[in-house]
């Protein structure tokens, strides 16, 4: 289910002419932040002619943006106290996983390390930072909409490999 984010509001005037013109303006959004860090895993990129077709690890960290319109009656855009759920499915995802691509070529010797106890693997579409933000992305905006009877949404999520790169997801 997509999130429908009210960013702009559209006024219609009509002119002398009885033309019509837009006019966008803001709209009046708080905005809560969350950051889970420190999840160690490994990753590669097999397509990647230079080094980061090796398996290599980062510690990731994930920024979740929520947006809301009003607050709930204790003032919170949304209640970090009902997080718990989304606490274990990202450490069941990431925290000392082996992520790789659906597409791998050596996939199927991922499997086997997986099978053998060797590696906790994670098939992602993509283990990129930005598909990495995709994937969250696609689960918590649903979750965070029933969680809060729709009155919260995920703006972006930002997946955060270290200090210096990361990559961003905002529909």
């Amino acid at each position: 289910m997509a999130a429908v984010i009210p960013f702009v509001s559209i006024q219609f005037k009509l002119g002398a002419n009885l033309g019509a013109s837009v006019i966008l303006r803001p709209m009046s959004v708080f905005v809560t932040q969350k950051i889970f860090s420190d999840f160690p895993c490994a990753h590669r990129q097999w397509r990647h002619a230079g080094h980061c077709k090796f398996v290599h690890g980062y510690s990731r960290s994930f920024t979740l943006d929520f947006g809301c319109e009003s607050l709930s009656p204790e003032g919170f855009g949304v209640d970090f106290g009902g997080f718990k759920e989304l606490k274990s499915w990202l450490e069941d995802q990431f925290d000392h996983t082996c992520l790789i691509n659906a597409d791998d070529p050596e996939l199927a010797t991922f499997e086997d390390l997986h099978e053998r106890g060797i590696v906790k693997l994670r098939v992602l579409p993509n283990v990129s930072m930005e598909n990495t933000a995709k994937y969250v992305f696609d689960h918590v905006a649903p979750w965070i909409q029933e969680n809060t009877g729709g009155r919260a949404w995920l703006i972006s999520v930002e997946c955060r490999e270290n200090q210096k790169n990361s990559g961003l997801y905002r529909p």
